[in-house]
């Protein structure tokens, strides 16, 4: 298995630094769309994750000032219309690939969201554990638009559990763009920041989650996912079980002692 400090990402831009890996859409002429490749790219680094000892936060962005246009239309739209149902069924597995790998990796995710965020554009941004905006940030599901269901890649399953049903509901039937303000009035979004500053807040998110007990904070974004499916009796007794395997790790026994010493606890995720 290769760090993903080594890894060298053909398809898209990769830079890790420290405990923080940066995944950036680089197509800027074209508002960063995904194609083919970018989505099988994607799919095997956040695959690559669960068994990745240095990085314990992502940040994924866009380059040129948008996040993603969604899928490439000359390079993925054109292509599919002369593929046969099989064909078809392959291509949505793989892109649903992406948003399960996304949910599965134990490290929180942050979507930098600047400018377009349209289509599997939106599906990356809702797949993401946390989401920062520039108030320019317009998300669109727009597979109305094209002649499609809003049940693409996840979104009837998460963008409910995000903004509600109703809300969700008005977006994926109509296909609208939902402005930056609107999205964090609706907790889409978790802050604004300008245009300017986007990296950098992004990139302090991310040190400082990264900062915490990483077991614990893997266990937190498995059991958000697992509870969907739970009833709430359900749930209070796997968070037991899970609260309990956290107690077993040093970094538990660390925070104890910092406590004690009336220090900060500095953790190490073991």
């Amino acid at each position: 298995m290769i760090p993903l400090a080594e890894y060298r990402a053909e398809h898209v831009r990769l830079a890790v630094e420290g405990p923080v890996a940066t995944i950036t859409l680089n197509r800027p002429e074209r508002k960063n769309p995904l194609t083919f490749d970018s989505y099988a790219e994607l799919g095997a680094l956040f695959r690559a994750a669960a068994r990745e000892e240095q990085v314990k936060v992502f940040v994924i962005a866009g380059s040129g000032g948008n996040f993603c246009s969604g899928g490439d239309v000359h390079e993925i739209i054109g292509p599919l219309l002369e593929r046969d149902t099989k064909g078809l069924m392959q291509f949505t597995a793989m892109t649903g690939e992406l948003v399960k790998a996304m949910r599965a990796c134990p490290q929180p995710i942050i979507a930098a969201v600047d400018g377009v965020a349209a289509g599997a554009g939106a599906i990356l941004a809702m797949s993401a554990d946390l989401r920062l905006a520039t108030p320019r940030a317009k998300v669109a599901f727009l597979f109305n638009r094209v002649g499609l269901a809003g049940c693409d890649m996840g979104a009837c399953a998460i963008l409910p559990r995000i903004i509600g049903q109703g809300r969700a509901s008005e977006l994926l039937y109509l296909g609208r763009s939902m402005g930056a303000d609107e999205g964090l009035a609706w907790g889409f979004f978790n802050a604004l920041h300008a245009p300017e500053e986007l990296d950098a807040k992004a990139a302090a998110l991310a040190g400082e989650i990264a900062a915490g007990p990483s077991f614990g904070h893997a266990m937190t974004k498995r059991m958000l996912q697992m509870e969907w499916a739970m009833s709430v009796e359900q749930a209070i007794e796997a968070e037991a079980v899970a609260q309990a395997l956290c107690m077993t790790t040093q970094d538990f026994r660390r925070a104890y002692e910092a406590f004690a010493a009336k220090q900060r606890p500095v953790f190490k995720g073991d």
